[in-house]
């Protein structure tokens, strides 16, 4: 089984993640988040698959997020309108995400990863 990674270098959690998919001989396809964000399709589909709200999809300790009032934001707006803005920015979404193309993570907690990713 191979999982695409999406992921940002320079993100600390992201790195966890790597580690860990690499101790655990989880073959991956790295995708640079930022410069290759998922498409509104890929979004609406990742969304769907991990069974979370799309408001879950943002990061929301970044500073893109803030400096975009996001959080006022999302209160009023539809599923479209927030995978319009994941997808214009690589920056608003919450990462890593992993997928295998039927499984999604949000972000990188160890339970998580041992239950859904290991081989």
């Amino acid at each position: 089984m191979t999982v695409t990674f999406y992921w940002y270098p320079n993100c600390g959690t992201c790195k966890k993640a790597k580690k860990w998919l690499e101790e655990e001989g989880v073959n991956y396809n790295s995708v640079h988040i930022v410069n290759e964000p998922p498409s509104q399709a890929e979004l609406k589909s990742l969304i769907e698959k991990s069974e979370l709200a799309a408001r879950k999809f943002f990061n929301t300790s970044g500073k893109k997020y803030r400096e975009l009032n996001m959080k006022e934001k999302l209160k009023e707006a539809s599923e479209d309108e927030m995978v319009g803005w994941l997808a214009s920015d690589g920056m608003l979404i919450k990462r890593p995400i992993v997928t295998d193309g039927q499984n999604v993570t949000v972000g990188f907690k160890s339970e998580t990863f041992e239950k859904t990713w290991k081989a």
